[in-house]
């Protein structure tokens, strides 16, 4: 079985799957290729790490193709099982970090590049929401990235997070609240203007 052909539609994810199980490892380059930058920018945005996040993908993907035969068809959709892995595994090293060291005396990673202002400015947008994201509670946090990060839609964040659409409406709300109140004080710094 091929899924190469420029004139088909993309295989659905589930079918890759199958086909990878059945000995197909085209079908499980095509679907690394496919999921792997989303779980590399979930885990990168959870965990503020490249690199730690580079292994959090790997490991995620050598998971999906290790329960690749015993993959139920119908039960869920690969990619909300990914994001689950996915989250749970950066959980597990943020929660290892703590124990270790504490997260603000962990430097940020230096940009090679030359200083940009715009380029400052991101970045230090970006470590804002970061550090702003850091102090939710931990569910919030993942709902909010999920939500408003990676653009998923409520039912699928709810699948990823095993809980209600209705929690993930209530985490997103409380969070979304919570971060615009640990931004507001900086909107000159951030580069924000009221006009």
């Amino acid at each position: 079985m091929s899924f190469a052909t420029a004139q088909d539609p993309p295989a659905p994810d589930e079918a890759l799957l199958i086909a990878y199980a059945n000995g197909d490892a085209g079908a499980a380059a095509l679907l690394a290729q496919r999921l792997a930058p989303r779980v590399l920018g979930q885990a990168a945005r959870m965990l503020g790490d490249r690199a730690e996040a580079e292994d959090v993908t790997q490991e995620a993907l050598m998971r999906l193709w290790k329960i690749a035969p015993d993959w139920r068809q119908g039960e869920g959709q690969v990619s909300t099982w990914l994001y689950r892995v996915t989250a749970n595994l950066c959980t597990d090293r943020l929660r290892r970090r703590r124990r270790h060291v504490a997260l603000d005396t962990v430097e940020e990673p230096q940009d090679a590049s030359p200083p940009v202002a715009a380029r400052m400015l991101d970045r230090a947008r970006a470590g804002a929401l970061q550090e702003a994201l850091a102090s939710l509670p931990e569910r919030q946090a993942q709902a909010v990235a999920l939500r408003h990060l990676e653009g998923l839609a409520n039912p699928e964040i709810a699948a990823i997070m095993d809980i209600s659409v209705e929690a993930v409406e209530s985490l997103t709300a409380r969070g979304k609240r919570a971060l615009a109140e640990a931004l507001a004080g900086r909107k000159a710094e951030l580069g924000y203007h009221d006009d």
